[in-house]
């Protein structure tokens, strides 16, 4: 299969700043769509500037938030993506996405996990007095933000950081590290092999040149 012919879908919510990076920097994959909860997203602007199909979803009035999930879910199968990436999708993907979908979703954490899941992790940082925080790129599984982990970024908590400038270092590394993760994913060098993530030696080379961190190699 040509690099080119790895198609991807992105989910979106707000205003889009990984799906730019995704746009700019894809190099064995294209983005085949972008589906957002949210109509008033601003990240479809991007999609639509790059010439890629969007399809935004309203949830109707009285609408059962299962019903709403389930449309987007049939939509995301009737494309039949390689893999789907949620980038600022700010709604749990329920259970039957990550069963029909198996191993073929990703998100970007703003954080270290296991460290911080879930919101607000900058302020909770601060409030904690941590020394180091980051972003993780990982596999979905059923959980909130505990699939298994394929690579992060990290960056030095300062002794004048707020929670604005904390996030603005954050989201930098954000855009760097999910477009290199997917063009690896694309180019076939990670993989997820039975529920752990597998990295070629050309990808561990490069991750290291580029200051990532592959938490599955580590003792």
């Amino acid at each position: 299969m040509q690099p080119q012919q790895y198609s991807i879908i992105v989910l979106i919510s707000g205003r889009g700043s990984n799906l730019k990076a995704l746009i700019s920097q894809a190099r064995h994959y294209k983005i085949q769509a972008v589906l957002s909860n949210n109509p008033a997203a601003a990240g479809l602007e991007h999609a639509k500037n790059a010439g890629i199909s969007t399809l935004a979803f309203s949830r109707a009035e009285g609408e059962k938030l299962s019903h709403f999930k389930a449309r987007i879910r049939d939509e995301i199968c009737n494309l039949t993506p390689k893999l789907v990436v949620l980038a600022g999708y700010m709604q749990i993907v329920e259970p039957e996405l990550i069963e029909s979908m198996q191993g073929r979703v990703i998100n970007i954490h703003p954080s270290l996990l296991p460290a911080y899941p879930g919101l607000h992790t900058h302020e909770r940082v601060l409030a904690d007095g941590a020394t180091r925080h980051g972003c993780t790129v990982h596999f979905v599984d059923k959980g909130v933000d505990t699939g298994p982990i394929i690579a992060q970024a990290a960056v030095d908590v300062l002794p004048t950081d707020n929670p604005d400038t904390l996030a603005e270092r954050v989201l930098a590394c954000e855009h760097r590290i999910y477009p290199w993760v997917i063009n690896r994913i694309a180019q076939g060098s990670i993989k997820l092999e039975g529920g752990t993530v597998s990295i070629e030696a050309s990808a561990r080379f490069e991750a290291t040149q580029l200051g990532f961190i592959l938490p599955a190699l580590q003792d």
